[in-house]
């Protein structure tokens, strides 16, 4: 699962079967149509940070996609996590599925139906007077 929110709360999600280079690289090119400029707060996963191809993407597009990398095991930085967070509780807790494709079937139709409306400017700068504290 793949996402984006923008400070506006414009979301976009896409599930992949795979987590890889090349579908983060067909993810990167939806998100960049849906916004067309961008900063992109990014995890320094093999997908994001050390593929060729998607350095090469984002280079081509660098006025349009600013990359923005993360610190190494810092979540606390990544709006989406609290996305993932509620999600779980959401889509797991007291919830039963037939079958994996039951499941996966809920998820998509979650992620396309939830708004999650996370005030992206307050999160960050709540986690961040936190970890100064």
């Amino acid at each position: 699962m793949f996402g984006a929110i923008s400070l506006d709360n414009r979301q976009i999600f896409r599930q992949y079967d795979r987590f890889n280079e090349n579908t983060f690289y067909e993810f990167l090119k939806q998100l960049h149509y849906k916004f067309p400029k961008c900063y992109l707060l990014l995890d320094k996963a093999y997908p994001h940070y050390r593929s060729e191809k998607i350095r090469k993407y984002l280079d081509e597009h660098k006025n349009s996609l600013i990359p923005v990398w993360l610190p190494t095991a810092s979540p606390e930085f990544m709006i989406l996590e609290e996305c993932w967070n509620v999600s779980k509780n959401d889509l797991l807790v007291l919830s039963y599925y037939s079958s994996f494709t039951d499941f996966r079937k809920r998820i998509g139709h979650y992620f396309r139906t939830k708004r999650f409306n996370l005030n992206m400017r307050n999160y960050l700068v709540g986690r961040m007077s936190a970890d100064l504290s």
